[in-house]
């Protein structure tokens, strides 16, 4: 089973969510090789709810996950900034992200961001599974967390952003503080486009639909992380995309009908 355990379902935190671009980004995912997705977008970008409530009613369940129209296997999360500055990423069932997303509605300006150990707490009620977002990215400062609260973390994301940029440092960093704390690192593209799908991906060993059955292949080791020899490529035609797409809806138009129309293709 190929997975990305970091996605995007919207363009953009601050542009309306658009059931025809997130069910494009789906199939898009499928057409790629991918197999499921962890859909892990911000938590306080605009219609969170909306967007995940559509996903439920639209796909089908099966176990913990969604299966879209297209076949592309589904688990739900959620993207979280802490007051140290960095990203969390957490993966549960539909509506324990719903759930979690409602409690946290209080926190989603950067005044009001919570510190990691009050985000864990509130995680630790829940079923879900834990994982560091681009820990070295710049403006983060998650390995600085300490000790006792970094082990709390049950992933490392090696983020295909930043390998794309400097991707034998990123490895190195990410892979020894996963050694270090003895937690599994998988891969995630950070995409919010369909072109970046793929630069990184997870192998696993077997197709599996519950949260817990994924973090127990991960705990396994039962798995490869792939990273595209054109990664770099795709992380900056895909930078390039949103930009110009954010544009086109600065300036009044359709990006979505840009992108999935047939004058487009």
């Amino acid at each position: 089973m190929y997975i990305d355990f970091h996605t995007h379902g919207k363009l953009a935190k601050k542009l309306p969510f658009s059931k025809i671009y997130t069910n494009w980004l789906f199939e898009e995912a499928k057409n790629g090789g991918l197999d499921a997705i962890c859909l892990t977008e911000h938590f306080n970008t605009l219609q969170f709810s909306e967007m995940y409530q559509y996903i439920i009613d639209s796909c089908k369940r099966d176990g913990d996950s969604l299966i879209a129209s297209g076949g592309l296997r589904i688990f739900t999360g959620m993207e979280t900034d802490i007051a140290e500055g960095g990203h969390v990423l957490c993966i549960g069932k539909p509506e324990e992200i719903l759930e979690l997303n409602h409690k946290l509605e209080p926190y989603k300006e950067k005044k009001y961001f919570l510190p990691f150990e009050k985000l864990m707490n509130l995680f630790s009620e829940y079923a879900v599974i834990v994982g560091a977002g681009h820990p070295y990215r710049e403006g983060g400062h998650i390995p600085e967390l300490p000790m006792e609260q970094l082990k709390r973390f049950h992933f490392l994301d090696l983020n295909g952003k930043d390998i794309a940029i400097k991707p034998k440092e990123t490895k190195e960093k990410v892979l020894a503080l996963g050694e270090c704390l003895g937690i599994p690192v998988v891969s995630g593209s950070d995409t919010h486009q369909a072109i970046q799908y793929g630069c990184v991906r997870t192998c696993m060993e077997r197709e599996v639909n519950t949260v817990k059955e994924l973090y127990q292949e991960l705990l396994f080791g039962k798995y490869q992380v792939c990273t595209s020899e054109y990664a770099a490529f795709q992380v900056k035609a895909a930078g390039l995309l949103k930009k110009a797409l954010k544009e086109i809806h600065a300036a009044g138009g359709d990006y979505v009908s840009v992108l999935v129309s047939q004058e487009s293709v």
